[in-house]
């Protein structure tokens, strides 16, 4: 068996530990900020009593650190205390401070804040920033169409934006295999909303559908989860539900990560049952992440529905009063086969200013 060059290998675990100290540095924001502002002052400090050890051009350092670890409203605290140290040890009289090391501390603290404002990413605008909106979005809903589904098998899938926006942070992804009747379908709810959760949820959706199919359905949720905590983003994390089905038997393995359960309206005895599959949490959150499936059997007539909370985030109602609003909407409109996926959104009258996404997978 091939092996992956030593080169290689120590690029990948170099690119691992960096990310993870990225993660880390998102994570504690505070304490690192100040930590920094410690380093600066001490430096401060330093150049007055000692200024062989600590020159007040050591600050330089610390200023490229900010703007590596922080965020842009962190790296402008700490540049603005490096900066108005060094202008106040200047006004002081100090002869260790030359105007040469001025411009060179405060040409650094404005470029640091300069590199971390762009790298929070400009917002689109114009006619270029609009076709650029209209692809994203495209390529997105490609990623969450259903691929062709055997006879006897019917999937539908309604994606809806906050306040009717281009983007959703909501967004769905299936697969089916090519050695066999397994179909699988991941509904995710990336944090956020708008334009910034949209380009997020493109980004996961392109890494989730080359995952999905490529591993046992056991170790999608964990893999998942592995990739969200790589990306360095002030908002890193999503909820999900995986959908396995055999679409032979109809037997389904169902498990989430910080997710809404899903709903199994069973035709034969009219029953609707919400599938226990809380228990883990939100992608992107702990390092470790366990997840535990349930299994069941969709029988002719009976839908596995799957949606995210925008569904079940109603004003003036607690979470298990607007489940239940949830299961009566259903139990009205798909038990009595009056509408799909899209009467039953335009029933619920949901919260517009949350996403919301549902699919149903419904055995004829």
């Amino acid at each position: 068996m091939a092996t992956r060059p030593s080169s290689s290998a120590a690029s990948e675990a170099a690119l691992r530990a960096r990310t993870r100290w990225q993660r880390i540095a998102r994570q504690n924001q505070v304490a690192l900020t100040g930590v920094l502002v410690g380093l600066v002052l001490a430096i401060g400090l330093g150049t007055q009593r000692a200024p062989g050890w600590f020159p007040v051009t050591a600050c330089l350092v610390v200023v490229v650190l900010a703007a590596l670890l922080l965020r842009y409203q962190a790296v402008l605290v700490v540049g603005i205390v490096a900066a108005g140290m060094t202008w106040l040890l200047w006004w002081g009289g100090s002869t260790d401070v030359t105007q040469g090391d001025l411009l060179a501390v405060t040409l650094a603290a404005a470029a640091s804040a300069w590199f971390a404002l762009g790298r929070q990413g400009p917002p689109l605008r114009g006619a270029t920033g609009g076709l650029m909106i209209v692809d994203l979005r495209d390529r997105l809903a490609a990623h969450g169409r259903i691929p062709a589904l055997p006879d006897g098998w019917r999937v539908e899938s309604v994606v809806r934006s906050a306040h009717a926006d281009a983007f959703s942070g909501d967004f769905v992804v299936s697969s089916t295999h090519r050695d066999g009747p397994e179909l699988e379908i991941v509904v995710v709810d990336v944090s956020g909303k708008g334009q910034e959760a949209g380009v997020r949820s493109l980004q996961l959706s392109g890494a989730f559908g080359g995952l999905l199919g490529a591993m046992p359905r056991e170790q999608f949720l964990p893999a998942a989860n592995d990739y969200l905590l790589d990306q360095v983003w002030d908002e890193g994390f999503a909820s999900a539900v995986h959908m396995s089905l055999d679409q032979g038997t109809g037997e389904y393995w169902v498990a989430s990560a910080g997710h809404p359960p899903p709903v199994h309206l069973h035709a034969g005895s009219g029953a609707i049952e919400v599938l226990d599959t809380i228990g883990s949490p939100a992608l992107g959150v702990v390092d470790a992440l366990a997840c535990r499936g349930v299994t069941g059997r969709i029988e002719p007539g009976d839908i596995l529905m799957l949606y995210t909370d925008g569904l079940v985030d109603a004003p003036g109602l607690d979470l298990e009063q607007a489940t239940d609003r949830l299961l009566g909407v259903a139990e009205a409109v798909l038990s009595t086969r009056r509408g799909g996926a899209d009467a039953v959104l335009d029933a619920l009258r949901s919260d517009e200013g949350d996403d919301r996404a549902l699919v149903l997978v419904r055995r004829e």
